[in-house]
């Protein structure tokens, strides 16, 4: 398996996560619907299709751009494109990220470490949230952790044990009670259910996976 990831390899990523979002575009509007707007499928849609095609662009440029420039600017179109509270959450992310590993011109296992970590910040200071409130942190805070955990070199394993502490996390934060935005009117009413912003991030960390696995 690989060591390191390219600009061509963050294309890659991004546009599994655009081809992930729609697929799964039906599945977020209905968890949406349930505790939040209910547009949740729709936003991530546009918002990753055109993170994906501001990705390609950037990559596409003489040199071909680092890793962290093609998260950024990544980033920046989908804070463009889907100005929505998960919208702008995302976009921190990726751009906290990129900028987290900007000037490198390949990401090792350590470097995507750094990426998520940082991606996980972002999210937490832009939304003012921690980890326990039944949001997209609960999801991302697992996933940190398992990526910390891991001791190998293959950026694809890494993604992987990032995917798997996702998921747990989704599991985990359904016994939470919400505490921001829309969700947060109906508090212990969403006990034992999903976070749709959490199923959101579980599909970009798995597309990771998936598109360096592949």
């Amino acid at each position: 398996m690989g060591t390191s990831t390219d600009g061509a390899a963050v294309v890659r990523i991004l546009e599994r996560a655009a081809a992930n979002m729609a697929e799964n575009k039906t599945l977020l509007l209905e968890l949406d619907g349930v505790i939040g707007d209910g547009d949740l499928g729709i936003t991530m849609e546009k918002g990753f299709a055109a993170a994906a095609q501001a990705a390609r662009g950037e990559a596409g440029a003489e040199p071909c751009a680092e890793p962290g420039a093609v998260f950024i600017k990544a980033g920046m179109a989908l804070a463009a494109k889907a100005p929505s509270t998960m919208g702008t959450l995302m976009a921190t992310g990726l751009m906290r990220g990129g900028k987290a590993v900007g000037g490198k011109p390949e990401l090792s296992v350590e470097d995507m470490k750094a990426f998520l970590a940082a991606f996980f910040q972002g999210v937490m200071e832009r939304g003012k949230a921690k980890p326990g409130e039944k949001t997209l942190l609960d999801i991302l805070e697992p996933a940190v952790q398992a990526m910390q955990a891991y001791t190998g070199s293959a950026v694809a394993e890494l993604w992987k044990e990032a995917e798997k502490g996702a998921k747990r996390g989704i599991e985990n934060a359904r016994a939470m009670e919400s505490q921001h935005g829309k969700a947060a009117v109906f508090r212990e009413k969403t006990r034992g259910l999903e976070d749709p912003g959490g199923r959101a991030v579980y599909i970009l960390v798995k597309s990771f996976a998936e598109a360096l696995g592949a």
